[in-house]
């Protein structure tokens, strides 16, 4: 191209093009993009050259936070941002209101593991010359002279096994290795420097794992062990106070002296204070006394930080840790978590986290007191160490017995407060979520203020679906009764529903119909959205979120409800009957339906209906396909207990099916709740029907003297007993059923006997409080109308006798 000259150019233009909005992806501010364009002009107005560049502008909104107007913000970023067109605010609002409700990056942060920091260089490390691997021979030589000597040929091995391109070649050195072991075998107790130093160079080893064969050969593991179990045994660490006690043996300061009365005849004796002039020696000598035992006791955690952390490099091979945990390693760490270093205590706090991942060691820091000095770290500032103190307690929480010292030791109200702290939040609620497992804690959040915040961040939660994490534990606290009223305070309710109805959230419902479990005024707040909940029945949603939906629906027993209404309304009848079919749906939705059934059969006009529509038919058929399930029986029986109450489908359950018959056959199962729910029904019927009645008292006799009669027809001939049979040796019986011989025990109104002995029903009713009625059944059992049997059983929860009506939600992923 040819040059410009300098006398055409004429003048500059710069022209500045707005472009696109878009966010940050990470911090809270908003980018700009746009071009600038630059021209030379010539004399004549043309443009001589022309250059164009993209560039971005980068708006940081530090005052953003979610109570900002986003309005008042998108306007003053509009106004003094002049790249920024005014036509573009309903752009800038949009992207402000994403930046407010933008869930921050701290996932990932919380994921990232906490690895101990290595060891760093300690006072006698230094000197005065350059290490030389070509020296190795002279170093050791040094091995062999005194100590101090000791010290300084490990101390310049240490320096090259720091560099691990050294280590290879020092491995080949056999004479070195074997020398350093020696020593430390046989003069560890002489110099802590010595002992520190020698196990820092075979901890270089020990960080990879191709050099832990060395390690092993001579045996350094064990002797850590021997010198770790040493060290924690002297007293430097337990006697603290001891440059305050030498202080008092000097005279110098004497809290107990000075405090007494001063007379004139004890002002001579008085102790002298720190700041009298006569008394600076000993004072310097009391600071003295306080520099070296703190030189003794750091000192001393350097040697146990250094011996630590080899092992725990070592315990990469679970035959090694095996080893450690026969040499009682569980209890040492525990011990040595009553030190102060912060560097040690994550060192150590992570090496038992490592191990309580297998039930011998987590089982070995049940029996000591691991819980109780854990809770001691909970809360610190150092971020680290409370982040790995909290995954120890986590691995620990699996644990039921571990799970009550954590409550005990007062860790719950500490932990509720680090929901706050978005770093540390995740690891706090899934330990929270296990302690929320146990029903005999499950009352203690409601005196915290656990529900508010787990209420928040659930509202927190966007469009999206929230953590597992987050929902599981809503759903465990939502369990409790009182947990129940403090979710439903203010609009709780109103979001929950609105959100799970909006999301479609079958985790979100769940919480609902476990707060809907809950008699009182919580219940009373769903009457407002019974038609909500029936509107999701029968369509195409997804199985799970009807299943919670129904669920819901059936805990609502209020007396207030006009069921009729909602059944017609929402056309639920076909649906609840085509769902009884065996096969036709999952096992859950069958069962829901059922417990369906038997609440609105309370209302006399909705049991009419669904008998009209044939639901007894197929409640049958639906308890001969599943009898082996105790929930079905359960349920199935309970809603032929509330239909006989009502004479228009007490006809139909007598009369027009066979259900009285299964009802006797189920008189006699193993489970409680079954039998109670069924000996009920069966005294109704029997109160309404004579013929039934006598059948129900025929079986319940038979069951009564089941033992009885089978030792009379089962019993041979016997010398001692002939009055049992006739002179040809046949029982009186002949073989026949004893039943058909009512003579032998009752007379005709079938209370008193032929020989006016009273019946042994009589006495077993007599003595229960009840009195016998015409069919030999307790008269109190029944009431003179069609309402409830006075003394009946209430709805049974479940087959064994328990709410909610499914487990604890167990599932998610927790990292450790």
């Amino acid at each position: 191209m040819k040059a410009m000259q300098a006398d055409d150019v004429r003048y500059l233009t710069r022209k500045v093009k707005g472009g696109s909005l878009d966010v940050h992806p990470t911090e809270k501010a908003l980018v700009v993009h746009y071009e600038v364009e630059a021209r030379i002009l010539g004399q004549t107005g043309d443009a001589m050259l022309g250059e164009r560049k993209s560039c971005q502008k980068i708006i940081r909104l530090k005052s953003l936070s979610p109570s900002t107007d986003i309005g008042s913000l998108a306007r003053k970023v509009v106004e003094e941002c002049r790249l920024i067109s005014p036509s573009k605010l309903p752009e800038v609002e949009q992207l402000l209101f994403y930046l407010q409700n933008r869930k921050s990056p701290t996932e990932k942060k919380e994921k990232k593991p906490i690895k101990p920091r290595d060891p760093t260089p300690f006072e006698g490390m230094e000197l005065d010359e350059e290490a030389n691997i070509n020296s190795i021979d002279d170093y050791v030589e040094l091995l062999y002279e005194d100590v101090p000597e000791k010290i300084r040929g490990a101390t310049l091995i240490l320096h090259l096994a720091r560099n691990p391109d050294n280590l290879e070649e020092l491995l080949q050195n056999e004479t070195a290795l074997g020398a350093l072991a020696r020593v430390l075998r046989e003069d560890w107790k002489q110099s802590v420097d010595l002992a520190t130093t020698i196990i820092y160079i075979f901890f270089c080893f020990s960080s990879f794992i191709q050099f832990h064969g060395l390690i092993t050969y001579y045996k350094i593991g064990a002797l850590c062990m021997n010198i770790i179990e040493h060290e924690l045994k002297r007293p430097i660490a337990t006697q603290r106070s001891w440059p305050m006690q030498s202080f008092q043996r000097c005279g110098a300061y004497n809290p107990t002296a000075t405090a007494a009365k001063p007379s004139k005849t004890r002002a001579r004796s008085r102790p002298k204070r720190f700041d009298d002039p006569e008394n600076q020696n000993l004072k310097k000598e009391y600071e003295k006394a306080l520099k070296k035992y703190q030189g003794l006791l750091t000192k001393q955690e350097q040697l146990l930080r250094v011996a630590l952390y080899l092992l725990l490099n070592l315990s990469e091979d679970t035959r090694t840790e095996l080893k450690m945990r026969n040499k009682n390693i569980v209890h040492l760490l525990v011990k040595t978590l009553d030190r102060d270093s912060e560097e040690l205590l994550v060192l150590v706090v992570s090496f038992l986290k490592k191990l309580s991942i297998f039930l011998e060691n987590k089982n070995d820091m049940a029996e000591t007191d691991t819980v109780e000095k854990l809770a001691k770290l909970v809360p610190c500032e150092h971020e680290d160490l409370l982040n790995v103190t909290l995954r120890l307690l986590l691995n620990l929480s699996f644990d039921t017995g571990l799970r009550s010292k954590m409550v005990q030791v007062g860790l719950l109200p500490k932990l509720t407060t680090m929901l706050g702290d978005e770093t540390q939040r995740h690891l706090a609620m899934r330990i929270l979520y296990h302690i929320s497992m146990d029903d005999r804690f499950k009352s203690m959040f409601a005196y915290t203020d656990c529900i508010p915040q787990v209420m928040k961040m659930l509202f927190d939660c966007a469009e999206e679906r929230m953590d597992p994490e987050l929902i599981s534990f809503c759903i465990n606290l939502a369990a409790n009764k009182r947990n129940a009223q403090l979710i439903c305070e203010g609009n709780g309710l109103k979001m929950l529903m609105k959100r799970a109805l909006k999301l479609k959230d079958p985790l979100m419902m769940k919480v609902i119909r476990n707060v809907s479990q809950h008699d009182g005024p919580s219940k009373n707040l769903f009457i407002d959205y019974v038609g909500d909940l029936a509107a999701q029945i029968g369509q195409n949603e997804e199985e799970e979120f009807v299943i919670e939906c129904l669920g819901t629906l059936a805990n609502l027993t209020i007396p207030d409800l006009d069921w009729e209404l909602v059944l017609k309304e929402y056309n639920l009848v076909p649906f609840l009957k085509d769902h009884l079919k065996p096969g036709c749906a999952e096992d859950d939705l069958v069962l829901e339906v059922v417990i369906m059934i038997g609440t609105v059969s309370m209302d006399d006009s909705c049991a009419a209906m669904l008998a009209k529509s044939g639901v007894i038919p197929a409640l049958i058929e639906l308890l001969n396909a599943q009898q082996e399930d105790d929930e079905f029986v359960c349920q199935i029986v309970y809603v032929f207990y509330q239909m006989v109450f009502h004479q228009a489908t007490r006809e139909v359950i007598i009369k027009e099916t066979q259900a009285p018959a299964y009802l006797i056959d189920l008189m006699h199962d193993k489970n409680t709740e079954i039998r109670k729910v069924c000996d009920n029904t069966l005294d109704i019927i029997a109160e309404y029907d004579e013929e039934w009645g006598r059948k129900i008292q025929n079986e319940k006799f038979r069951w009564h003297n089941s033992q009885w009669l089978e030792m009379v027809e089962n019993r041979q001939m016997d010398e001692a007993e002939p009055f049992m049979y006739s002179d040809e040796g046949e029982p009186f019986l002949q073989g026949g059923d004893i039943l058909e011989r009512p003579n032998l025990f009752y007379s005709a109104d079938g209370i008193i006997t032929a020989d006016s002995a009273i019946s042994p029903e009589f006495f077993t009713d007599f003595q229960n409080g009840d009195f016998i009625g015409p069919q030999g059944f307790p008269s109190s059992a029944v009431s003179d109308g069609f309402g409830q049997v006075a003394g009946g059983p209430l709805r049974p929860a479940t087959a064994y006798g328990f709410r909610p009506d499914e487990q604890y939600y167990y599932s998610y992923s927790a990292s450790r």
